[in-house]
């Protein structure tokens, strides 16, 4: 009879390499433009009177034969009180074909590097090949997360960071410039760090108003708008669609959640404007940066195909190396 096996999060993160979620995730994309995914609508459940609950999202990848269904959580300030995070993620790992549960896994890294994967694979294919100064909006986890896989697809030789609150920003420049050993500065505007970019990331909660505005940005300039996951997140002014190329991770999902929505809300560009969805531009089915003068945007929610790539390629990268501990639900 098969077990289950159980990953915690230190060993999830021993099995983390960002080259791998990388290549999990643009196949992952491949899978979703090829018919290959089932994915319905992701469930929230919110605890009343409070800003705290849990996302479910699921999915099934036929493209790998697997299915997961992952469970974030956030808002649940007095956890801290507890000993507890204010938010956790878990991911259950299924046979698609079987329906057998592989295994169960934290997935605080799972969630982490798979969106920043997903950042970088749009620089990849969307920005300029010599793009070379990256602006962060954001200083937190996630915006560590996106330069530490940006500079593995652009050979960067500046990074201009903004964050609301120095301190936070301040931190980031000293750590993630002895990380990485590039020149990194903080500015004391957005608009200074902004204007100076061929390529901008943003990396914050949605919940301030929006920065990134059009007449800020120079000819050529890629976005990759990575916060914005819920219908009341904003992290890019709506003029910033107009006329440029809009890539989504899908289509279905930023026109009612990410920024793309609200440049549809307001008018701004209609469905027909959305040039198309990454999966098509990795599959060659559309190209991708076609001149160095156009703006192109990536805008993404996030997607359960994303997860199941990732928990299965680390699944098996854990029976490699005899990770984990066995558990017989069926005994």
């Amino acid at each position: 009879m098969e077990k289950t096996l159980l990953l915690n999060k230190s060993e999830i993160g021993s099995l983390i390499d960002l080259d791998a979620v990388q290549a999990a995730v643009e196949e992952a994309y491949r899978s979703f433009n090829s018919g290959k995914v089932v994915q319905p609508p992701f469930m929230c459940v919110g605890l009343p009177d409070s800003h705290a609950g849990i996302d479910f999202k699921g999915g099934m990848d036929l493209g790998n034969g697997f299915l997961t269904i992952k469970a974030s959580t956030g808002g649940y300030d007095h956890n801290k009180e507890l000993g507890l995070p204010t938010g956790m993620n878990t991911v259950l790992l299924f046979d698609a074909y079987t329906s057998f549960l592989k295994c169960v896994m934290d997935a605080t890294w799972i969630t982490g590097c798979r969106t920043a994967a997903a950042g970088a694979i749009s620089v990849k294919y969307l920005s300029r090949p010599d793009a070379s100064v990256l602006c962060v909006i954001g200083a937190g986890n996630q915006a560590r997360r996106q330069l530490r896989a940006i500079m593995r697809v652009r050979k960067l030789t500046k990074v201009l960071v903004w964050n609301a609150f120095k301190e936070e920003m301040d931190t980031y420049v000293k750590e993630m410039g002895e990380e990485t050993g590039l020149p990194i500065y903080g500015c004391a505007t957005p608009e200074e760090a902004i204007s100076q970019a061929d390529i901008i990331v943003t990396t914050t909660r949605g919940i301030l108003p929006p920065v990134v505005k059009r007449d800020l940005l120079k000819p050529g300039t890629h976005i990759a708008a990575i916060g914005a996951d819920m219908p009341n997140k904003q992290e890019l002014c709506t003029d910033v669609f107009k006329g440029a190329k809009v890539v989504n991770d899908s289509i279905k999902l930023c026109s009612t959640h990410g920024d793309t929505h609200h440049a549809l809300d307001d008018g701004i560009i209609t469905t027909s404007d959305i040039y198309g969805e990454i999966g098509e531009i990795i599959l060659g089915k559309k190209p991708g940066r076609e001149n160095p003068e156009e703006i192109t945007i990536f805008d993404t929610v996030g997607m359960a195909v994303q997860d199941t790539a990732t928990a299965s390629m680390l699944y098996k990268r854990a029976l490699e190396k005899g990770l984990g501990v066995w558990y017989d639900f069926m005994a």
